[in-house]
């Protein structure tokens, strides 16, 4: 049985070119009756200085968003996006998808190498490892 989503996703994206080659990952396996949230997670330093102003990160968010609803249109019934904000991008990831009662968070590995993924905490595998709804990490297309 080929894979669809009909309910709401979660699709969390970290830049513009991850953004579109997500949404495009994503576009095959959706329906008339889904709805993508498209969602970035602007990554508050707790205390300490962030490295953007939030108005930085905000205009950053809408180009990412922009850049997400190309490859869904015609494609998903709704698309919608949200600025998340947070100590935690894995936490404030699956705190919006209990808040949202979304289907999955779906993604698409992004790649890098090992110590890449030391240092940026590996997103995709705390997300399977620590998931508090359905993930689904999507087969990378190539690009």
């Amino acid at each position: 049985m080929p894979l669809t989503f009909d309910g709401t996703v979660l699709v969390p994206v970290a830049d513009p070119d991850d953004g579109e080659r997500t949404a495009a990952a994503l576009a095959p396996y959706l329906s008339p009756s889904s709805t993508v949230l498209v969602v970035n997670v602007i990554e508050k330093a707790g205390g300490a200085p962030d490295k953007a102003s939030v108005e930085q990160r905000e205009e950053y968010a809408k180009e990412i968003f922009e850049r997400a609803r190309g490859p869904l249109k015609g494609e998903a019934g709704t698309v919608e996006t949200a600025i998340l904000f947070g100590t935690d991008v894995v936490e404030t990831i699956f705190d919006a998808a209990t808040e949202r009662d979304v289907e999955a968070v779906v993604f698409e590995p992004r790649e890098g190498n090992r110590f890449v993924e030391l240092l940026t905490g590996d997103v995709a595998r705390r997300l399977v490892k620590d998931a508090a709804v359905p993930v689904v990490a999507l087969p990378r297309n190539g690009t």
